[in-house]
C-alpha cells in the first residue's frame, strides 16, 4: 500500500517539556507505518523506530532481514499519560496490526515484522494484559501478539527515522483512518 498523505500531526504543536513521560516499544511490522501512526496519536510526545529484543547489539536494517538475528522492527513510544493512558495508546495499535498473524503485517513476512508489546515497568503488565485480553474478544483466531520485558533497544539508521515525513509516497501498511476513533484516556 503506498501512502499518499499523511494526517496532521496533532502532537507537533503541544509542549511537552514539563512532562513526565512514559515509555512503551511497539513492534507492528515494518516500523515505518507504526512509527507515523504512533507518532499522530494525541499524547505521544516521541517516537524512534529500531531493533528490539533480538540476539545481536547494533544490528543493521541488512542484518535484522537477513541475518536472522531476531530482532523486532519496533518503535520506541514516548508517551504523556496526563493526555493518553497506556491503555488507550495499546487499543490505537491494536487498530492497526492483525495481533493474529504469526510472523507479518500486511505485505512484510519474516520474524522481524512480528508483532510486540515490549516493557521495561514491571507495573504497565496487568495493563497490557488487560487490553490484550479485551483484543482477543474480537478475535476467532488466537492473538500472538508478543508481550515481552524489553531486553534491548538499538535505534535504526538515521535514514529510517520518520520515513514517511520523509517519504510521503512510501510503502505502508498501517491504515490512519483509525486515528479518529475514540480510545479514552
Amino acid at each position: 500500500m503506498k501512502n499518499n498523505h499523511l494526517p496532521s500531526n496533532p502532537n507537533k504543536e503541544v509542549d511537552f517539556s514539563h512532562s513526565d513521560l512514559q515509555e512503551i516499544w511497539l513492534a507492528g511490522g515494518c516500523f515505518w507505518g507504526t512509527e507515523a501512526y504512533m507518532a499522530r496519536v494525541p499524547g505521544v510526545a516521541d517516537t524512534t523506530v529500531g531493533y528490539a529484543n533480538g540476539r545481536t547489539e547494533n544490528p543493521t536494517y541488512e542484518e535484522v532481514c537477513h541475518r536472522n538475528t531476531g530482532h523486532a522492527e519496533a518503535v520506541l513510544v514516548r508517551y504523556d499519560p496526563a493526555r493518553l493512558s497506556l491503555a488507550a495508546l495499546l487499543k490505537h495499535f491494536y487498530a492497526i496490526i492483525d495481533p493474529t498473524a504469526l510472523n507479518r503485517q500486511g505485505g512484510d513476512t519474516g520474524t522481524q515484522y512480528r508483532s510486540g508489546i515490549y516493557y521495561r515497568d514491571k507495573t504497565d503488565l496487568p495493563v497490557i494484559t488487560a487490553v490484550t485480553k479485551e483484543e482477543q474478544i474480537a478475535h476467532a483466531r488466537p492473538v500472538v501478539t508478543e508481550i515481552l520485558p524489553l531486553v534491548h533497544f538499538f535505534p535504526a539508521e538515521a535514514y529510517h527515522q520518520d520515513y514517511l515525513e520523509k517519504n510521503p509516497g512510501g510503502y505502508c501498511h498501517v491504515h490512519f483512518d483509525t486515528l479518529t476513533m475514540d480510545a479514552g484516556t
